[in-house]
């Protein structure tokens, strides 16, 4: 039997922290997001599984998958803070020897918003024709999203999901339904229990919306409106990025319920 240190492979794993300065601060800018890379791997695992289960109509197992995506969605807001402890002046100290990398190349992030139904084709021809990176991007391109598997569970278990919505294209953005608007004010009325799946999606959404404000917050902090690492454009791109619903049905019927 492997020991506890054995089978989390802890001497690789503390070998992986290599700063290319002395300045104390990179250590704790490589585990930040070391670790978001680890857990944004966990989501996207639990986001599929979310996706199966729905399909298998296993709601209890579906609201409990939710609930550990949510709270994992609010340690990595938490986690900003941390960032958030580490000066302008710490940060540009070894800012320079990242060179062309930066946050906005991290493919996993982008595969968690593809998932989530904001696919942009551009974010896939940033990686090389070969990579693994790629290859991930373009499977989940072509993949149902997370807002896909909702509406065909809802259309299983009788609810008059309108033709449209469940054939959509799912390379493109979801677009607002005013026919869907009212299949979900009809749930809301009707079925307590899928009306607290909806405000779980809910949740889903404006956690992610927290982060993207978060994370405009803390790039500001740091660095200002200066150009990002990489060549991105720092803040200034990612404000961009804010007040954009992944599932804008269930935002759109607020007013009418």
């Amino acid at each position: 039997m492997p020991t506890y240190w054995e089978y989390l492979k802890i001497d690789e794993l503390l070998s992986l922290q290599k700063p290319l300065s002395d300045e104390h601060d990179e250590t704790l800018f490589i585990v930040i997001h070391q670790s978001y890379e680890l857990w944004f791997k966990q989501v996207l695992h639990e986001l599929d599984y979310f996706q199966v289960l729905l399909a298998k109509n296993d709601l209890p197992r579906a609201f409990h998958t939710m609930k550990r995506v949510l709270t994992v969605l609010k340690m990595l807001v938490a986690k900003i803070d941390i960032l958030e402890t580490m000066t302008p002046l710490e940060f540009l100290a070894f800012r320079e020897r990242l060179e062309s990398g930066s946050g906005f190349q991290s493919a996993q992030f982008r595969e968690l918003e593809f998932v989530l139904g904001h696919k942009q084709r551009n974010a896939i021809d940033r990686y090389p024709e070969s990579s693994d990176s790629r290859a991930r991007l373009l499977r989940r391109w072509s993949e149902p999203t997370v807002w896909d598997a909702f509406t065909h569970f809802l259309a299983a278990n009788k609810w008059p999901v309108p033709k449209d919505v469940l054939d959509r294209d799912v390379t493109t953005p979801v677009v607002p339904s005013p026919e869907m608007q009212r299949v979900l004010i009809d749930v809301y009325r009707k079925d307590a229990t899928l009306a607290n799946l909806c405000e779980r999606m809910v949740d889903l959404d404006e956690g992610m919306q927290e982060w993207r404000y978060r994370h405009v917050k803390m790039v500001q902090r740091t660095i200002g409106t200066k150009m990002g690492t990489g060549g991105s454009e720092g803040a200034e791109y990612l404000k961009t990025t804010l007040m954009r619903p992944l599932f804008p049905d269930l935002w759109e019927i607020r007013t009418s319920l």
